[in-house]
């Protein structure tokens, strides 16, 4: 299964991840991001891989 993997401490809290796949990841109250769910599958490995794609600071990752 696919799993998309966040680095807490890149996060600067853009949030463009949230708005390119928010049933997988938000940010929390200190606008650092966090998996909703970190196993992703396949309808959605397009959506993690978006989020990923939308992150300037390479937060995310995504492993198949």
């Amino acid at each position: 299964m696919t799993q998309i993997h966040a680095d807490r401490a890149r996060c600067e809290g853009y949030g463009n991840c949230v708005m390119a796949a928010p049933e997988l990841v938000d940010l929390d109250d200190d606008g650092v991001v966090i998996l909703i769910r970190d196993r992703v599958d396949e309808a959605e490995v397009s959506k993690a891989e978006s989020a990923v794609r939308a992150c300037p600071v390479n937060a995310l990752r995504v492993d198949k």
